[in-house]
């Protein structure tokens, strides 16, 4: 299976980082080829709403020239998509929302060119979060499921850990052993 892991906090080595060492490590053990890609030092300009992409077939399309098109090669390549990400205001951090905005050209349904190139992907949600549970991460998974379904992608699942004590909350037992069975978990799902 191949799996991409797009990190999107903007600090690099921050507890979200932290987080997707165990689930990485995991997922490599049970013969996974994993790619993990960082969002923050990416220059990922946002989507300018100009729909030039809806009208190239066969391709990502955008006209803009960043590591977005980099990026998008290796989400064609993969099976599985965990989106890593802090809950900053209840929504992913900002360079991982640049990212989501610039999807549309993974969707050809507004111009003249057709059908999906990911379709059919698997997306799951790794996060870390200052409030509790399903209060912090709510609003992000609820606006990835209907991502995925208005895409024709199939959701995964989350996995999070609240940010107790710093980067010590994301080295516990317990954070270190949820993130390796959610790996597991979405191997398994294969």
């Amino acid at each position: 299976m191949n799996v991409l892991v797009l990190m999107g906090s903007p600090r690099l080595h921050g507890n979200t980082a932290e987080l997707c060492k165990p689930m990485m490590e995991e997922m490599t053990a049970r013969g996974a080829q994993v790619r993990y890609v960082t969002l923050a030092d990416k220059a990922i300009a946002p989507c300018r709403g100009c729909y030039a992409c809806q009208d190239v077939q066969g391709e990502y399309g955008c006209v803009q020239c960043d590591d977005m098109h980099a990026i998008v090669g290796d989400v064609i390549w993969s099976d599985l998509i965990v989106l890593a990400t802090p809950i900053y205001s209840w929504y992913c951090a900002a360079p991982m929302k640049n990212l989501l905005d610039r999807h549309y050209g993974l969707n050809k349904y507004y111009g003249s060119a057709e059908g999906s190139l990911w379709a059919g992907r698997r997306v799951a949600i790794l996060a870390t979060h200052g409030y509790e549970g399903d209060y912090a991460t709510g609003p992000f998974e609820t606006g990835m499921r209907r991502l995925c379904e208005h895409s024709g992608l199939i959701y995964a699942g989350l996995y999070s850990v609240q940010d107790e004590d710093n980067l010590a909350s994301f080295q516990t037992l317990e954070a270190v052993s949820g993130a390796k069975a959610f790996a597991a978990g979405l191997l398994a799902q294969s």
